[in-house]
């Protein structure tokens, strides 16, 4: 479960990448254009200017290069032609991409214009549960630190964490060891190591934690049809703590402040 230097120093550079394309994404009026839209550029982007492998194409046979979930969706949402986005909504779009042999996965929530207050709200706590998941990341610490930082945010703003889904081990292949849950007690679960690589992607709701899945086989949706967020980042545990590898630009301030 541990990588080498050198293997961390390639999934940092396949997470630099990822990175670019969030902030190509950043760049684009989202209100009314399709998810399959967006599809497209970001597939565009990542073959033709980044000379990288969108690692979600084919991967379980799944056909796009990103997942598009929006409002209620809570994860996997398939993108569509007929899926406008529309001033209000909310949605997370989660990209791979494999460079080098590695992959590095990541995920955003947008807000859509003018969105309402509560959908605002849910979406900054989502935000800062993921950064108080990464800032239990260190040797020596346990799997379970993180879940608890995590759903101890969650709880204390009114929100649930999906249980469903967890973070992953991610390098050469996009899912191995170990899985990383959102919820858990202090000290318990695997002890973390220096050269360990992970996802850590929590999904917060507004009312229940509980989820069923489309017709579709992909599309995850809140039981009670409330909104969903969520974000995700990459990360390496170090000698001395943790590295983001998937660090977005804009987020080297942010992260200092909420951590």
């Amino acid at each position: 479960m541990t990588k080498t230097p050198t293997e961390v120093a390639l999934m940092a550079e396949s997470g630099r990448l990822l990175a670019s394309v969030f902030a190509r994404l950043d760049e684009l009026q989202l209100i009314g254009i399709s998810t399959l839209e967006v599809n497209n550029r970001v597939e565009a982007f990542i073959v033709d200017q980044l000379e990288a492998r969108p690692a979600s194409k084919g991967q379980y046979g799944y056909g796009f290069v990103l997942n598009s979930s929006r409002n209620e969706v809570v994860c996997h949402g398939v993108p569509s032609r007929d899926e406008i986005l529309q001033d209000g909504d909310i949605v997370n779009f989660d990209i791979t991409l494999e460079k080098n042999g590695y992959i590095a996965d990541s995920s955003k929530t947008y807000l859509i214009g003018d969105v309402a207050p509560s959908a605002r709200r849910l979406v900054d706590t989502a935000y800062v549960a993921m950064w108080k998941g990464i800032q239990a990341v260190r040797p020596g610490a346990a799997l379970g630190d993180i879940g608890f930082a995590i759903e101890r945010h969650a709880k204390r703003n009114g929100y649930s964490v999906v249980r469903d889904y967890c973070g992953h081990g991610i390098g050469r292949e996009m899912h191995e060891a170990p899985q990383v849950l959102h919820f858990g007690k202090p000290g318990t679960g695997l002890v973390l190591r220096e050269g360990m690589v992970f996802t850590i992607e929590p999904m917060l709701n507004q009312g229940r934690r509980t989820v069923r899945t489309k017709a579709d086989g992909w599309t995850v949706v809140t039981l009670d049809a409330q909104l969903s967020a969520q974000f995700e980042h990459t990360v390496a545990v170090t000698k001395d703590g943790v590295q983001v590898l998937t660090l977005r630009p804009e987020e080297t301030r942010a992260a200092a402040h909420i951590v």
